[in-house]
């Protein structure tokens, strides 16, 4: 396929109107993305509010924030891993990160989230490898925080979801540290950006249409070679992964990409759930939580981590 299809799925008619007041546009360049991150951060007692979670920062081997229940009790506890997303290009390690505190509330869960160096700064395997380094320290010093290193949960949103599971794919190959299972939300995984739902969505102001998705992929790449820690989709062997959750809504350029992952992961005889939501855009449930749809999708994502953590602590048993 190699044009702009003008048939496509529709929005789901809460998320039109809520997306109706948005400044939405259809691409991205040096200059938008330079005034996109002028932006300021949400400040951290903002999106700690509601939530009764201690906080603290660690500035090595990358910069972490690491989140934990005020009130935990002396069991070791599960471990979310958190990469934000930002089309490789932007955002920081708060951004979307009311998901994972929704299972620090739910699951007494310690949230940890990296901070990523960025495209076009950083490019080829560079996001990837400083989330892995994160990760082996999380690994490393699981007694110091209390985490149970046998329920250490892999998640990301859009290029943080590609990076999670390249992440995962580093993980595998080199032998640690070990990941229960990781939760892929509207994952960026693939650079070719030539499927079909990424077609449908292009030419036309969206939340990340095909020529924002174009410009994040070249910015990361560079003039450097593609690799299937960069680009999950391209990678050879998808076996042996833990456990995967995918979703994302069928009005977005990542729809087709998710599904043939989840496809490519049962192929290798692993396990996935795969959830896309009718006439979700993408980001829909991170932009906005109280829609309908977002509540639903929410819900069937944290019914399944529910499910993940009772088998791996029976397993641990």
């Amino acid at each position: 396929m190699n044009e702009t299809t003008t048939a496509r799925p529709g929005l789901d008619p809460e998320l039109r109107a809520l997306l109706a007041d948005l400044p939405l546009t259809s691409g991205l360049d040096a200059e938008a993305l330079a005034r996109l991150r002028r932006l300021p951060s949400t400040p951290v007692d903002a999106i700690l509010r509601g939530h009764a979670a201690d906080h603290r920062e660690i500035s090595a081997p990358v910069p972490l924030s690491i989140f934990t229940p005020a009130r935990a009790d002396q069991a070791p506890a599960p471990c979310v891993y958190w990469v934000h997303g930002g089309g490789m290009v932007m955002g920081d390690r708060f951004s979307q990160i009311d998901i994972p505190l929704d299972w620090l509330d739910l699951f007494g869960a310690t949230v940890v989230s990296v901070e990523y160096r960025l495209a076009p700064e950083a490019t080829g395997t560079t996001p990837v490898e400083d989330c892995y380094r994160g990760l082996l320290w999380v690994a490393e010093h699981a007694g110091e925080l209390g985490v149970d290193p046998g329920r250490i949960i892999v998640a990301g949103a859009s290029a943080g979801g590609g990076l999670a599971a390249g992440l995962t794919l580093l993980a595998r190959d080199r032998g640690a540290p070990s990941i229960a299972a990781q939760v892929l939300v509207c994952p960026m995984l693939d650079h070719r950006d030539n499927t079909t739902s990424s077609h449908q969505y292009a030419g036309d102001p969206g939340v990340w249409t095909r020529e924002m998705n174009e410009f994040g992929w070249r910015s990361l790449i560079g003039r450097g070679e593609v690799s299937g820690y960069m680009s999950p989709a391209i990678a050879d062997d998808l076996s042996g992964l833990p456990t995967t959750y995918v979703d994302a809504g069928t009005a977005e350029v990542f729809r087709d990409e998710g599904v043939a992952f989840a496809t490519r992961i049962w192929a290798a005889g692993g396990q996935a759930e795969l959830h896309i939501w009718a006439g979700g855009c993408h980001g829909f449930d991170a932009l906005f939580p109280g829609a309908r749809i977002s509540v639903a999708a929410r819900r069937t994502r944290n019914d399944w981590l529910a499910r993940v953590l009772r088998t791996s602590a029976g397993a641990g048993r």
